[in-house]
């Protein structure tokens, strides 16, 4: 058992695994919006312009999803809701302190035209960069990489603040602490670590849940949840564990998705990755009555083990995220239905096996409905998995054993699919 791994563990998911509020591209660019407003001298505050520069990939993601407290969608708002109020202090909940008032202001500005946005030619795949100008001074942020990671601050054309470049090894193991894990070593720290080592992740449970409740109870985006709950009261479903995952895990990304101001736990900067690796764990614990730590260390087995897989593949990519979380969600729904490891890397198998391939069309209230879909592969992996029936290493992009499958699935999204991703981005500009 790789003990010395567990510090390292807990540290990638105390990083990668925190609250955000929104969508984390338009929330990405909020913040920058916000780091380069405090820039200015407190008596010259009056904004100009703003001009954002994206990546193709941020674009994608902002273009259509709405930014919380604002009614609105898009990366303009984001920009101007974020520099007018937005809380720096607060990373990835940096729209949590915004009024009504401070919407009306924004959406003044947008409708001066004094906020574009474009996108950047830069080679990276998360992006942002925004300038704000006032009468006599500019402000530039630029975020890249990660949805919090400030490369440069410039004002009035002089660097400030200059990140230091790493190493590509540094880069590497900064961005990747599993390049010498495997999905065993995953397994044996999220079952047998210290409890009050991983009791942290027991968050992600309540922030998840409360926007799962947020989403049945309230109208927002395409109403997945609610629209399976209303279906269960006609009579039209019946009810049971999976009409369960798939009613509270859509119902979280509703309400997140549809701009509700509860924050989600993400995953590997997304919430809807969060939701999906938080949500099915919980119904399932909840459906044959777990207890507490059960809870925990199913929730920590599903977290790390979708970042695991998902530090494979491209920050951002065509291949929708909540796929791959929903693999972490299948490994910890399977060792609470009393699975091993051989059957948690079946039903991993499998689902690859099944949804490998849904695209990521951008961030919006559809996006409810993968990861719905993705939660009901998770359930039905599990019990074939149960059964001792799985997707074998015969068929199709699927190996043997599970880490071969998962560098297999990362191939797919790292190669070919960044030329679907260029395709996507040209469908969804050109509509």
């Amino acid at each position: 058992m790789r003990t010395d791994l567990w510090p390292a563990f807990i540290n990638v998911i105390k990083r990668d695994v925190v609250p955000a509020l929104g969508c984390t591209e338009p929330v990405s660019v909020a913040l920058a919006a916000a780091i380069a407003m405090e820039q200015f001298p407190s008596q010259d505050r009056t904004i100009t312009h703003i001009e954002v520069k994206v990546s193709p990939n941020l674009m994608k993601n902002g273009m259509g999803v709405m930014v919380p407290g604002t009614g609105m969608a898009g990366l303009a708002i984001a920009a101007a809701i974020g520099a007018l109020a937005g809380n720096s202090q607060a990373q990835l909940e940096v729209l949590k302190d915004i009024t009504n008032s401070d919407v009306e202001q924004a959406k003044t500005l947008l409708n001066a035209n004094k906020v574009s946005v474009g996108v950047a030619d830069v080679s990276n795949i998360l992006y942002a960069q925004v300038s704000i100008y006032s009468q006599d001074h500019c402000a530039t942020v630029t975020i890249a990489d990660s949805h919090t990671q400030v490369l440069a601050i410039e004002l009035d054309g002089i660097t400030t603040f200059q990140a230091q470049p790493q190493t590509k090894q540094a880069d590497d193991n900064h961005h990747n602490p599993f390049i010498d894990a495997c999905a065993q070593d995953v397994f044996d720290f999220a079952t047998q670590a210290p409890l009050e080592d991983i009791a942290f992740i027991e968050q992600a449970f309540e922030l998840n849940d409360a926007l799962s409740h947020e989403g049945l109870n309230s109208k927002y985006g395409l109403e997945i949840g609610a629209t399976f709950q209303r279906n269960v009261d006609r009579g039209l479903l019946s009810g049971g564990l999976l009409t369960d995952v798939l009613r509270r895990t859509a119902a979280a990304s509703d309400a997140r998705m549809g701009g509700a101001m509860k924050p989600a736990m993400s995953n590997s900067g997304s919430g809807n990755q969060g939701i999906a690796a938080t949500m099915p764990v919980v119904v399932v614990a909840d459906f044959i009555n777990a207890d507490r730590e059960h809870l925990i260390r199913a929730l920590m087995l599903s977290h790390l083990m979708a970042i695991y897989i998902k530090s494979h593949q491209n920050k951002l990519s065509a291949l929708c995220g909540a796929t791959t979380a929903s693999m972490g969600a299948v490994s910890g729904i399977t060792w609470l239905l009393g699975g091993n490891f051989e059957q948690i890397s079946a039903a991993i198998c499998s689902m690859i096996g099944d949804i490998t391939g849904i695209i990521c069309d951008g961030a919006k209230a559809s996006c409810a409905m993968k990861v719905s879909s993705a939660a009901g592969s998770a359930v039905k992996s599990a019990l074939m998995a149960l059964d001792g029936i799985r997707v074998t290493g015969c068929e199709g992009i699927v190996a043997d054993d599970v880490d071969s499958t998962i560098r297999n699935l990362s191939a797919l999204a790292n190669g070919a699919m960044t030329h679907t991703d260029v395709q996507i981005l040209d469908i969804m500009v050109n509509k």
